[in-house]
């Protein structure tokens, strides 16, 4: 499958915050900007440098081990002293093995060992660590995935909030032309004024609700901050419409990182088995040595190799095998269990964002052709109030209809845009994918 990141992914996870940063923001820079940004990539990032370590450190079992070692010691112990004697080449007819005296050594040594056979559980235990590593990759490409839809969500949310503070303004400046008609009206005595009374008070609602839909285009703008790893800064939308997303033809979501993960886990858990499992088999290993040795209170020196292989087979581990064996079976059906559960769970995801879009789509034409008969209804009823021909009252419920109408069209809008976004995010589809193009390098490293 296709992984959905970016170029800059790796400077941007170990250097940090980017200093670039787009004067206006369009939903494309967003996602770009949250996938390099935001600390939950970068962490899962160094999960996946981990996993990619924990693989080298186990494709180490298949490479020779050489080791190199020095001593330097003096004893008078008989038997260490009369070894020293002939490791350093200085024995002679005249030594009392029973008091040869004071030795001193210094060893230089050098030992290759190698293991030929371990019942499978060096490569069992590659395959686990590739498979882990697999599942960190998958999982570093479900929190992007993750990412992507959010930034899509927050960047619509500003446009929705902005949306709503514009919808708040209008009834603002229609009813403070309506109740600038309705005091001149009331001076020359022709508008009771329990009606003026009425518009003023509608006219404080409006404002009230004003300010609150610009306290919530605030927290709206500090949430995208949030989500692109920020801690302040200006926010500001790219004008016009909003870049139109594709609603997928197919529902199927068998390239979501989370299920590619899952498999990758299971494959980790068989090869877990298979480790488990060869602990009742023998091992075979071999070794080769050389060794220097120097005595100054012998004046002597000398040195040795040995080389050989050694075979080992435990017989009887008090069950301790057999259990690992149960408890790696067990940890393997529970695997699979997993991802048999998270496949149910994926697919009643995908079949409730299916319907979310469905039903924004039909909420959008309905709110579209309530937002055209309320205009109407408003611009008629305006006439007629000027005219003394209607009543503040049914103004104002007229006022407060067109208001309804848009706010519900604006957050309509809002609800499809998003509902097309989670869609693809449920598929495992990238929100833009031309970014896909431009991730590909990120992987060079991780085979």
């Amino acid at each position: 499958m296709t992984l959905i990141f970016l170029v800059n992914t790796v400077e941007a996870a170990e250097g940090g915050q980017s200093s670039e940063l787009p004067e206006v923001w369009t939903a494309r820079q967003a996602v770009s900007f949250a996938i390099r940004n935001n600390p939950e990539s970068s962490m899962a990032w160094q999960r996946l440098e981990a996993a990619n370590a924990a693989l080298t450190m186990g494709r180490a079992a298949f490479y020779p081990q050489l080791a190199l070692a020095s001593s330097y010691g003096q004893t008078d112990n008989p038997m260490y002293s009369f070894g020293n004697i002939l490791n350093q080449g200085a024995f002679s007819q005249n030594i009392d093995f029973n008091d040869p005296g004071r030795t001193d050594d210094l060893n230089l040594g050098v030992k290759l060992s190698y293991r030929f056979y371990n019942g499978g559980r060096d490569r069992a235990g590659i395959k686990a660590a590739m498979a882990r590593q697999t599942a960190t990759r998958m999982e570093l490409g479900a929190v992007r995935n993750q990412l992507s839809f959010g930034a899509v969500r927050a960047f619509n949310l500003i446009i929705q909030g902005d949306g709503l503070v514009k919808a708040h303004q209008a009834a603002v400046e229609a009813i403070d032309s309506s109740l600038a008609v309705a005091r001149a009206r009331y001076s020359e005595g022709v508008l009771l004024k329990a009606d003026l009374l009425n518009l003023e008070v509608q006219e404080s609602g409006s404002r009230e609700n004003l300010v609150q839909a610009e306290n919530g285009l605030e927290v709206a703008r500090r949430i995208f901050l949030n989500l692109l790893g920020l801690h302040e800064g200006k926010v500001t939308i790219a004008p016009g419409p909003v870049e139109p997303q594709e609603i997928p033809a197919t529902r199927e979501y068998a390239q979501r990182y989370e299920l590619e993960s899952a498999g990758a886990l299971v494959h980790a858990a068989e090869a877990g088995l298979r480790l488990a499992r060869g602990a009742s088999y023998p091992t075979l290993d071999g070794y080769a040595a050389y060794d220097l040795d120097q005595g100054w209170e012998t004046d002597g020196s000398g040195n040795s190799w040995q080389a050989g292989i050694k075979l080992n087979y435990n017989l009887f581990d008090g069950h301790r095998s057999s259990g690992a064996v149960h408890e790696a079976a067990a940890r393997l059906a529970e695997a699979r269990e997993k991802q048999r559960q998270l496949d149910l769970a994926i697919g009643l995801e995908v079949t409730r964002a299916d319907l979310a879009v469905k039903e924004a789509e039909n909420r959008l034409q309905v709110s579209e052709k309530a937002v055209e008969q309320a205009q109407e209804s408003a611009r008629i009823y305006r006439a007629r109030f000027k005219e003394g021909e209607v009543l503040a009252s049914d103004l104002i419920a007229v006022e407060k209809g067109l208001t309804d109408a848009i706010l519900r069209r604006t957050l309509a809008e809002t609800a499809r845009r998003i509902a097309i976004a989670d869609l693809r995010r449920s598929l495992g589809l990238p929100q833009y994918p031309d970014l896909a193009e431009e991730a590909r390098n990120d992987w060079s490293g991780f085979n």
